[in-house]
């Protein structure tokens, strides 16, 4: 599905690499996981998947066309949900869904019903007209899955969904993770807590200063050990450092 070839970033000419050459295949209908510490990479390439950067050095493909083509003809196929709130907490859930799908240029008639399943999805019914100021930091991350899933995407890409949440607002989100990719659609989920990666994601990549140290089936990377032994061994140090 997502086609990566030596794809190299910094942010400002002379800056250190923020990518350094990365290479990666990620199948349709897979949860990939991103596992590495703060200033890994992660953020950066979730960036370039979601168009919000340039990348001038390597190769970005989806389904064999380069990225930015491919985003034009299917222009909300890839959806962003990132780690920041990114909804406006003085209007209640509803109108945050009604407004981002208006943003979205979904056609008026389909908007009602993509809104109802993104709502449904995210079980946020109960609280549609409540503002987004009122809610918990479980529901807040909800209503960010809920944003992001208006558009009907094919790929979701998700920057640290779960920071901040309790328990079981984490187990809910993995859980939606796990029946968005029920359907052939795409994750790609980064993240520092390799019991959610290893919990939720067929496929791992392991970042560290911007490399990919290794990937390939989250079975195969793990060999019989634990994703923090197999990541104390090849980086050195450990995640919960």
């Amino acid at each position: 599905m997502i086609r990566i070839g030596s794809l190299s970033y910094r942010y400002r000419p002379n800056a250190p690499l923020a990518l350094d050459g990365i290479s990666l295949n990620i199948a349709r209908g897979a949860v990939h996981g991103l596992l590495g510490p703060n200033g890994a990479g992660k953020t950066t390439l979730i960036s370039l998947l979601a168009g919000l950067l340039p990348h001038p050095a390597g190769q970005i493909s989806i389904v064999g066309e380069p990225l930015d083509a491919w985003r034009a003809t299917h222009p909300r196929a890839i959806a962003l949900v990132p780690q920041d709130y990114a909804f406006y907490p003085m209007l209640t859930v509803a109108e945050n869904l009604a407004f981002f799908s208006g943003v979205q240029g979904i056609p008026r008639p389909q908007r009602t019903r993509l809104c109802d399943e993104a709502l449904a999805f995210a079980r946020l019914e109960a609280v549609a007209k409540q503002r987004a100021e009122e809610l918990s930091g479980g529901l807040r991350r909800r209503l960010n899955l809920a944003i992001g899933l208006v558009g009907a995407p094919e790929i979701l890409l998700l920057d640290e969904p779960t920071v901040g949440v309790d328990p079981a607002s984490r187990q809910f989100l993995l859980e939606a993770v796990r029946r968005f990719a029920a359907n052939g659609r795409t994750v790609v989920y980064s993240s520092h807590y390799m019991e959610e990666v290893d919990a939720v994601c067929q496929e791992v990549s392991i970042l560290d200063s911007g490399k990919v140290l290794r990937a390939g089936p989250t079975g195969e990377v793990k060999q019989g050990r634990t994703l923090e032994q197999v990541f104390m061994e090849i980086t050195g140090h450990s995640l919960r450092e």
